[in-house]
């Protein structure tokens, strides 16, 4: 196994898993199952093959239709070794907590590891045409794993879903066939060092006019309506909610990524002078998504949607650090900050990835002891009858809360320790998000599991054998990531410094 061919060996191998799942039966989840575990192992040999000095490894690349600038190439570094190692996990747990469904199940099985092929792919591309085409193929098992397997509106759930990613995508695709028409090229690499000397937009104006700041603005819709930035998140909490839990593991964990992985890979490297003129503006929806997502959370009173705005909430942190440090910089001080903050977010889109994930895994398994309720006002005083169910989703509740020593607060830390000195006026109203992030989290602890115990739950079932084999490996990276961050960060960072090296604002 080669650096050659390791990339396309993780992208084909969900595929090949996702055909025999379909003709599987009951044996489908088995399957899956053991699909999953091997692509964890294939990108965690990824992940420890890195190259040393943090830039682009395991290239493949073979040309496709060079006339009309479409190859077939492929590479990673810790941007996206780490997103191939959240996707891989988050669809083992994903699978994991599936073990309900009846329903179809080969059907079922094929899509989720189809949709984990998808999410290869784009994680690993390095073509415009290459990765826009695992970017819409993602959509579709998203969309059938909604509509057949969720809620009581599942129809509509997943046809907004449908619709709202589908024109991102629309807006993405105009842009870059500007670029391409401009440059002949749809090469992330190329069109990155042809912004940093600034041929990219001299190309662009001589053949189109000074319209590099609105294909800026099509390719951050694009990404905004997936991450999802406020006002473009409406699609989400009917979404997360009405998908199936497992379903909204993978949203959440892995699929929201791809937004904030797109304005990094793409978005900064490629437009990030014209990202860095509209800085305020979109500042200004960084804070808004980080407050008014987590005070958006505050008036639900379904638990799915508390946790789906709650996700919008933390990928705001995201968004804060990346707009942030989208401005020129002199001296060491000054690049340390950028250095800081987008440490911070690629250690923010894994540990969101893990922890919002397992917290949608807490309300399946709470779903299936109670025939599907979830409702805060429904429970109370779980903590006697399942005191580890309480003990370990209070861990994970503690995580999202960003607790000090778990994973969720270094990387919180990081990115506000980055952010105040390159704005301190959007870090500080944004620390708001964490006071109502902490209130959220504290009252879903006492409704759930404080007070006294109703008469209906008193033999709630504690979390079985299993359950807890299941859960220890997450609980533990969780807390090893919290307490020995640097077992992420020395591999991170020589990306940071390397992608910071590369970009012009």
């Amino acid at each position: 196994m080669n650096g050659i061919h390791i990339l396309t060996l993780l992208t084909v191998l969900p595929l090949i898993g996702a055909v025999i799942a379909l003709f599987a039966g009951k044996h489908a989840r088995g399957v899956a199952m053991i699909t999953a575990l091997f692509c964890l192992v294939v990108s965690l040999l990824i992940w420890v093959r890195l190259p040393a000095g943090g830039g682009i490894g395991m290239v493949e690349r073979v040309a496709w239709a060079p006339s009309i600038g479409f190859e077939y190439y492929l590479g990673v570094d810790a941007l996206g070794a780490l997103m191939l190692v959240l996707s891989a996990i988050v669809t083992l747990m994903s699978v994991d907590a599936s073990h309900r469904v009846h329903h179809q199940p080969g059907l079922y099985y094929c899509f989720v590891l189809a949709l984990e092929s998808f999410l290869f792919g784009s994680f690993t591309a390095l073509n415009f045409f290459h990765w826009f085409l695992f970017w819409e193929l993602s959509l579709i098992p998203a969309f059938f794993l909604i509509k057949l397997w969720g809620g009581p509106r599942r129809g509509p759930a997943a046809t907004q879903f449908l619709i709202y990613t589908m024109a991102g995508s629309v807006a993405l695709l105009v842009a870059f066939l500007a670029v391409f028409l401009s440059t002949g090229s749809m090469d992330f690499i190329q069109l990155t060092a042809m912004a940093q000397s600034g041929a990219l937009e001299q190309a662009i104006t001589a053949h189109l006019g000074p319209v590099s700041l609105w294909l800026a603005i099509g390719v951050l819709a694009g990404f905004a309506v997936k991450v999802p930035i406020i006002p473009f998140h409406t699609w989400l909490p009917a979404t997360y909610s009405e998908a199936p839990s497992p379903v909204t593991m993978l949203l959440t964990g892995a699929m929201s990524k791809m937004g904030v992985y797109g304005l990094l890979r793409i978005a900064l490297p490629i437009f990030g002078v014209q990202i860095a003129e509209m800085r305020a503006p979109l500042l200004v929806l960084a804070v808004a998504t980080v407050v008014l997502g987590a005070w958006a959370a505050v008036a639900q009173k379904d638990l799915k949607r508390i946790f789906a705005y709650s996700s919008v909430n933390h990928l705001g942190y995201c968004l804060l650090a990346i707009f942030a440090l989208a401005v020129p910089v002199y001296g060491v001080a000054g690049h340390t900050n950028q250095a800081a903050a987008l440490n911070g977010v690629i250690l923010q889109m894994f540990n969101h990835g893990i922890t919002a994930a397992a917290l949608f895994w807490f309300v399946a398994m709470i779903q299936l002891r109670t025939g599907g309720i979830r409702g805060l006002n429904d429970f109370g005083g779980l903590r006697k009858p399942a005191p580890v169910l309480a003990g370990l989703m209070g861990i994970v509740l503690f995580s999202s809360l960003g607790l000090p020593g778990l994973n969720n607060f270094v990387s919180e830390f990081l990115i506000f320790r980055g952010s105040f000195p390159l704005n301190w006026v959007a870090a500080s109203v944004s620390v708001l998000g964490l006071l109502i992030t902490a209130a959220v989290i504290l009252n879903v602890i006492q409704k759930v599991f404080s007070g006294p115990t109703p008469e209906r739950w008193a033999s709630f079932p504690d979390l079985h054998h299993s359950e807890r084999l299941a859960l220890a490996p997450i609980i533990g990276i969780m807390l090893l990531i919290g307490l020995v961050p640097q077992l992420l960060l020395s591999t991170i960072n020589p990306t940071v410094v390397n992608l910071l090296a590369h970009w012009r604002f």
